[in-house]
């Protein structure tokens, strides 16, 4: 695990940008885990005039973390729309390449079960694009959620549900339920980026990176993982007691050790 500690989020999602550039354009059809919400905008900006600037992705593949349950893909809050909003069209990305949980489907079971077949299919995800929830969650593995989950139907918490209940326009209308990746299935990624910026992550980040492993907080998952690093500013890393030496790793790290 590594972390990284700057000033702004536009400072983390160029460093996270220029690693995720150099992979492309080692293997132009990675597979990128692509997580929703506010906190990965930074980096899709970033990435997005990478493309105005010459940046082919356009064998780029990707897979949504997760969907909500009921929403039709034009629904202005469906992830299905987020992506093509923010990522598949600014990026350059085929649509055809790009793929989300059926949060629709008849039988949302089998629908999971797919998902699984059509990452592994992919060959896995080379990196997994994370944010993570006051409550330590990630994707929508909302605390007690198993740390060798796949994707599967999880009912979501009011925190979550308020959190959120911004983009709606009211409580009511946020979706009770999601199909998202598991925390196994997260695990299962090569790179894993995670992003959090300000004071009301600080705790999250902290029980995320030093506090025990365990379901009360899933992105504590992460400490198992062979390559997550995390991308946070000063202050949602107020917690961490170790920053001082977090910094000084980043500040010695080689040039050729590159992220």
């Amino acid at each position: 695990m590594e972390i990284i500690i700057l000033d702004t989020e536009e400072e983390l999602a160029r460093l996270a940008a220029d690693a995720i550039v150099r992979r492309v354009q080692r293997s132009p059809d990675l597979v990128l885990g692509l997580a929703t919400g506010s906190t990965p905008l930074p980096l899709y900006r970033d990435l997005a005039q990478r493309h105005a600037a010459g940046v082919n992705f356009s064998s780029v593949r990707g897979f949504a973390l997760d969907e909500y349950v009921g929403l039709p893909p034009e629904h202005t809050q469906s992830y299905a729309h987020y992506i093509a909003e923010n990522v598949t069209g600014p990026l350059g990305l085929r649509p055809e390449l790009v793929h989300l949980p059926d949060g629709n489907a008849d039988d949302l079971e089998e629908a999971a079960r797919r998902y699984e077949h059509a990452i592994r299919a992919s060959g896995g995800v080379d990196v997994q694009i994370l944010g993570i929830g006051a409550n330590g969650h990630i994707g929508f593995n909302e605390p007690g959620s198993s740390l060798l989950s796949r994707t599967r139907i999880k009912t979501l918490t009011s925190k979550t549900r308020h959190d959120n209940a911004r983009f709606f326009t009211s409580l009511d209308d946020v979706p009770s339920h999601c199909l998202t990746q598991g925390l196994g299935t997260i695990l299962d990624a090569r790179t894993a980026f995670l992003f959090a910026f300000g004071g009301h992550k600080a705790e999250a980040v902290a029980r995320a990176v030093e506090g025990p492993v365990s379901a009360s907080c899933p992105a504590s998952v992460l400490q198992l993982h062979q390559h997550a690093v995390f991308f946070v500013d000063r202050a949602a890393a107020a917690q961490l007691r170790r920053s001082d030496y977090y910094q000084e790793t980043w500040a010695a790290k080689p040039a050729w050790q590159l992220l």
